[in-house]
């Protein structure tokens, strides 16, 4: 019987960031069930010219409420650099890189770049940001950026937006339990850990018992 988290998320997609804890405590949880986390990437923008002023002011309003309903950090005033084009593929593409290296460090280069991204204003959008962050993760600097670059990771990064799509997974986070390859879904979109929690807990008593 095989069974896993499947996280469908974008590192630059607030919500995902205002949920981190809450997935991290969801992992933690399945984990001790012997379920391990999945990531797939779900690409959120793809931008293709520099966030005017309008732009910014509608997205900080997101964070501010992001920020009201998790109480996870953001940096208002350096967030969202000058210049930034919201472009979230090479995110993405960066936690398909990782994940194809060593699985184990998605999650954390996943909140690696989220950190950066919210709380200390940077643009990872830059694979050469993207590729240190990597490496704080614990992933060799020259195999992360081989790996970033390779087609066959554009491909990979490619079919997991087009694996969200199919499903009609329109929002982030989203969260599915996977057992034999039946998805339950657990939640689109933000909630809380005292509301997932339980709903966990009975997915993964189900499994014991079943």
């Amino acid at each position: 019987m095989s069974a896993r988290l499947i996280y469908v998320m974008d590192p630059m997609c607030s919500w995902c960031w205002g949920f981190a804890p809450v997935a991290q405590a969801l992992a933690e949880q399945a984990g001790q069930g012997g379920v391990a986390l999945h990531l797939v990437v779900g690409g959120l923008r793809r931008e293709r010219t520099p966030m005017d002023a309008a732009g910014r002011s509608r997205t900080l309003a997101y964070w501010r409420a992001v920020h009201e309903a998790s109480g996870q950090p953001f940096d208002f005033a350096a967030g969202l650099p000058e210049g930034l084009v919201y472009d979230t593929e090479p995110a993405c593409r960066a936690l398909v890189a990782a994940r194809q290296l060593d699985a184990a460090r998605a999650w954390p280069l996943a909140l690696l770049i989220q950190q950066a991204f919210y709380t200390q204003g940077e643009d990872v959008t830059r694979p050469a940001r993207l590729v240190e962050l990597a490496e704080r993760a614990g992933l060799s600097r020259d195999a992360f950026a081989e790996c970033f670059d390779a087609d066959a990771t554009g491909a990979a990064t490619a079919a997991d937006f087009a694996w969200a799509e199919n499903l009609g997974i329109a929002g982030f986070p989203t969260l599915l339990a996977e057992r034999d390859g039946q998805l339950a879904l657990l939640t689109n979109g933000y909630r809380s850990l005292e509301a997932l929690a339980p709903l966990l807990a009975r997915w993964l008593e189900r499994g014991a018992h079943g």
